[in-house]
């Protein structure tokens, strides 16, 4: 069985997620953000808004020529679409036939969701949508509360109900609200709609995340996916005896890798490059795979206590020297037009500070540019213990 030391590790999870990696300076520069979608197989959208969203803030850390009008022009464009990952997320729409499993198992209810099904509110709201066009929540809770009763709260379960199970599609966010259509009306007409065999499913999800990681055990790649345990262990099981997939050691530990995503390690990584990434990114959203491959301990502390944090709100990792080695708890001043580093917190694995701070100054200003900033401010830094 071939090995794979931790450095090399590194290396080939960097590569694969299209970060520290040689980035063409040619082509059309929303192509390139869809090959981030084909890459990453999925961006996940997220809310919070102290520094640009991180669904933006994911693309932006492998195309530095994206902008946030990108988005929104491969959604349009029926290039990318709004479903579930493992959370909320924007998909390449050329993997759309995958994500049918999972709505006819709603729509049955053989998988259920956090929201009861209200059969006739769906039947009104589906109704409206098919006569009207495509509406938003509040279309319905200004008009149906004074007129029939119809709430806010059940017209919104009705349609994420309907979305989930995939009656709805999400066609455009307005202020960063979902506007719904039809699905009939927003696919398109090329698009496979043929629900995939359970084999082919599994698949799919297995060379999917191969894909996009460039190796991984069960547990990483069952990852938030409810009943996919038995599948993917089939789907592997029968990879590796058709040799499309391979068993591989890292530090001693069995993982699952493919020859495409090998012949990466023949690629150059730029050590030299510093970059910021999303508490949400892809390279990091499974904090025990970042412990074991980049050993960094990672808590998104948004959601603890102001008392008991430790490095701030909204602490970005930094990738440097093919490692992650500091982390910075940002904010972006509005008013000001200043990206304020709050406090960086340096690792005790950076080296060679002097050369790290020099890269890192080329990203603040990127990164504050991105951010509608004029510049940046590092208000404090501390070394880790």
């Amino acid at each position: 069985m071939k090995s794979l030391s931790l450095s090399q590790a590194k290396k080939l999870s960097l590569l694969s997620q299209g970060l520290l990696s040689k980035v063409s300076k040619t082509g059309n520069k929303r192509a390139k953000t869809l090959a981030v979608f084909n890459k990453l197989g999925y961006v996940q959208i997220d809310t919070i808004s102290v520094v640009q969203r991180a669904h933006h803030h994911t693309l932006f850390s492998r195309n530095s020529h994206y902008n946030i009008e990108h988005l929104d022009q491969l959604v349009a464009n029926k290039e990318v679409f709004e479903y579930w990952s493992h959370a909320a997320a924007y998909l390449p729409m050329q993997n759309y036939r995958f994500t049918l499993p999972r709505k006819a198992a709603l729509k049955r209810g053989e998988q259920k969701h956090w929201f009861t099904k209200d059969k006739k509110m769906m039947s009104h709201v589906l109704t409206r949508i098919d006569s009207e066009g495509p509406l938003m929540a509040k279309d319905f809770a200004s008009q149906n509360i004074k007129s029939n009763g119809w709430g806010a709260k059940p017209t919104k379960q009705a349609l994420e109900m309907l979305f989930m199970q995939g009656d709805l599609m999400i066609t455009e966010r307005k202020n960063f609200h979902k506007v719904y259509d039809l699905t009939s009306r927003v696919l398109p007409n090329t698009i496979n709609t043929s629900i995939p065999t359970n084999e082919e499913h599994g698949q799919f999800l297995v060379l999917n995340y191969l894909k996009a990681h460039g190796f991984g055990t069960l547990s990483e790649i069952t990852y938030l996916l409810k009943n996919s345990k038995a599948q993917i262990t089939q789907a592997l099981n029968e990879l590796v005896e058709s040799k499309a997939i391979e068993r591989i050691l890292i530090n001693k530990t069995p993982y699952f890798t493919c020859d495409s995503a090998l012949n990466l390690l023949n690629d150059r990584l730029n050590k030299k490059q510093a970059k910021i990434i999303s508490p949400f990114d892809n390279l990091l959203i499974q904090r025990k795979r970042a412990r074991t491959i980049f050993e960094f301990d990672y808590l998104l502390e948004c959601y603890v206590p102001e008392a008991k944090r430790q490095f701030g709100y909204f602490c970005l990792p930094i990738l440097w020297d093919g490692n992650l080695v500091a982390r910075a708890d940002c904010k972006v001043d509005k008013k000001e037009k200043v990206l304020n580093v709050n406090h960086l917190h340096l690792e005790p694995k950076l080296k060679n500070q002097e050369t790290f701070f020099e890269a890192l100054d080329i990203e603040l200003i990127s990164f504050a540019k991105f951010n509608g900033c004029q510049g940046y401010a590092i208000n404090k830094v501390s070394n880790t213990p």
